[in-house]
């Protein structure tokens, strides 16, 4: 029994083309090689056992040991190994949170049980791990992109944290360090508004307050210091 349906893997190379004399000696991708003196090309790893050899049959020997997929076991193992595959090519790109590794499961058809079970064996080793990619994502988007607390818990949220663990992550909220960080966005945004009326300058700082999740009264009080003490608004 194969696994339609099951897991989506990389689409199959198909069968080689027949070279001059027909033997099976185009290439289908990987570098082509002899076996039992015939010349045959096979995908890149395809032939590669647990370290890389070739039996003389053409066999991945790790294939051999495997049990077949449509013997006792051998269908759920595949489905695990290609599961699993698909979720280190996606850790590999980015640290994803475990909500967005299922959804990338579900999306290539997966079936529920497998991604379950793959998952939880990565979060024993480790590989998947909510709180620390939580705590990662939040210093991350606080050095680069100076966002408030509230904001950060509701990326977290989006990316299916759960509120203990981005709670814990973010931190407590005080209004001191949620002033200083806007501070520090106004001053840095606000070298580059010289020349501007200062209504333009306040309404584009106050805009760009809110869109990082600043409260309206920390936004205002920010933005009216700011202008304020600018050299180019000072009153001689």
């Amino acid at each position: 029994m194969g696994l339609s349906g099951k897991c989506r893997g990389p689409s199959d190379a198909g069968a080689p083309s027949l070279g001059p004399g027909g033997s099976a000696g185009a290439r289908v991708g990987g570098a082509p090689h002899e076996v039992g003196g015939i010349h045959r090309s096979h995908p890149e790893g395809c032939c590669e056992g647990d370290n890389g050899e070739v039996s003389r049959e053409g066999q991945p020997e790790a294939a051999r040991r495997r049990p077949s997929p449509d013997g006792p076991g051998g269908a759920a193992q595949d489905a695990d190994s290609v599961a699993r595959a698909i979720v280190l090519r996606a850790l590999t790109a980015s640290a994803r949170s475990r909500a967005e590794l299922e959804a990338t499961l579900r999306r290539r058809g997966c079936d529920p049980q497998v991604a379950t079970r793959v998952l939880d064996r990565m979060a024993e080793v480790g590989l998947v791990d909510d709180a620390a990619y939580a705590e990662q994502l939040v210093q991350s988007r606080r050095r680069t992109k100076g966002l408030s607390g509230a904001a950060l818990r509701k990326e977290l949220r989006d990316k299916g944290i759960d509120d203990e663990t981005a709670a814990a992550a973010v931190g407590p909220v005080d209004e001191p360090s949620e002033r200083a960080r806007a501070e520090a966005l106004v001053e840095r945004r606000l070298r580059s508004m010289g020349g501007l009326d200062p209504q333009v300058q306040a309404r584009r700082l106050a805009g760009m307050l809110a869109r990082k999740g600043y409260a309206p009264g920390t936004a205002y009080a920010v933005v009216r210091d700011a202008i304020n003490a600018a050299v180019e608004h000072r009153r001689d």
